[in-house]
């Protein structure tokens, strides 16, 4: 078996699954998952209907590097959403949704043999982190160095903690715009920080921008190669980046997604991926140009999302520490002090028992470093059941935490 395997550490809900597999939920309550961040809102019949009627193309052996329509429908939202224009024949490459593309885009990039005398080839991510950055930094030869978010800084990510020595060794950097499970964007200033390390040091930064479309300001969200071109960086040297359908568009089983950005990457990454045997199903295809090209869908949910979020955040803002985010379907919520003794793992249980309600420990989704872990003592809230059950949660999150104070 491949030794690399065992790096490996459990995933967060399997570590959830074995936290709570001794507790018997009370049967007052129906049960609400708040755990899981999987998109509940119904899926737009137009890219259901898309979908049935292509299955003819289920007859045929689909190229890798995807259909043109498929990859011209790609390029002309990125232009309608970032004004970034893009040649999709070597700019644009179709994906079986982000979470394969950002695993095995990091076997694409890192070789294993650079830098051995100082340790070996490092992934440089953000922490807290969505845990696929890491298993494909491991799987694919390197270690990983974290950079701590700063809640005093909404929990933008440090990456001053990384040093120079560490840098020199990076060959990729994964950032999260928003953020899982922060929510946080990164500012013009951020990129511009990053862009200058990789070109010091010739790393390639993977953008995993796949919450991109669900945002609460009146202004959407920064993207990486919007903030490249405001750079004056027209080529997009060493930056790609990655995004789906599954949540824009409420559709997690179709697994569709695409990558952008540097057209040498992506030719690398095309020859991995026409190995690795992941060409996209053709009726999948077709249905993904049909939600590509429209966007009534979007702020649509966009808006099912928003009251969700403003009805959910101030009613539990009034026990815990909780703020609106920036973007993304998350809740970030620092547990009490007094509450569980402050334990994330001790709340999440509890809370099963006692009210039926599924949150995620915030440790669970970080690792300790610098002496820290920078998710220990908060949750993670997807707010991704329907209105009705996200506000019930509320309530009984609120009177979990009030039975501390009675």
């Amino acid at each position: 078996m491949n030794p690399l395997l065992s790096r490996l550490q459990p995933y967060p809900f399997e570590r959830l699954r074995e936290l709570t597999k001794d507790v018997s939920p009370s049967v007052d309550h129906q049960p609400i998952s708040l755990g899981i961040g999987e998109p509940k809102h119904p899926t737009p019949p137009f890219i259901r209907d898309a979908l049935t009627a292509s299955l003819d193309g289920l007859a045929s052996y689909p190229a890798t590097a995807g259909e043109p329509a498929l990859r011209e429908a790609c390029a002309a939202w990125v232009q309608r959403r970032y004004q970034v224009k893009l040649n999709p024949a070597t700019q644009i490459l179709p994906v079986n949704g982000s979470r394969e593309a950002l695993f095995s885009l990091a076997q694409t990039v890192i070789d294993p043999t650079q830098h051995a005398e100082r340790g070996g080839p490092v992934v440089v991510c953000p922490n807290p982190f969505y845990q696929i950055y890491e298993g494909a930094a491991l799987l694919g030869g390197a270690s990983v160095a974290f950079a701590n978010s700063d809640p005093a800084r909404n929990f933008a990510a440090d990456w001053s903690a990384i040093d120079d020595a560490t840098w020199a060794r990076t060959q990729l950097l994964y950032v999260c715009s928003p953020g899982n499970p922060t929510g946080a964007v990164m500012p013009l200033s951020e990129w511009e920080r990053l862009f200058a390390l990789s070109d010091r040091h010739g790393f390639v930064i993977a953008s995993d921008e796949c919450y991109s479309e669900i945002y609460f300001r009146d202004e959407a969200p920064l993207g990486g190669l919007e903030a490249a071109l405001k750079l004056g960086r027209t080529d997009f040297k060493n930056l790609v980046m990655l995004t789906s359908l599954s949540k824009r568009s409420n559709v997690p089983g179709m697994r569709s997604g695409f990558v952008a950005g540097d057209a040498a990457i992506l030719k690398a990454f095309l020859l991995y991926r026409t190995y690795h045997g992941s060409a996209m199903s053709p009726a999948v295809q077709r249905a993904s140009v049909a939600a590509w090209s429209d966007e009534t869908h979007v702020v649509d949910n966009r808006e099912l999302y928003r009251r969700k979020f403003e009805t959910v955040t101030p009613t539990l803002s009034k026990v815990m520490d909780v703020a609106l985010p920036d973007a993304a379907f998350y809740l970030w919520a620092k547990v009490p002090a007094h509450v569980c003794g402050g334990s994330d793992t001790t709340f999440a249980r509890d809370l099963l028992a006692q009210y039926n309600v599924a949150v995620l420990p915030g440790s669970y989704l970080a690792r300790e470093a610098h002496g820290v872990n920078p998710g220990a003592g908060r949750v993670r809230m997807a707010l991704v059941a329907g209105a009705d059950e996200c506000v019930e949660a509320a309530r009984r999150i609120v009177s979990f935490i009030q039975s501390y104070s009675a």
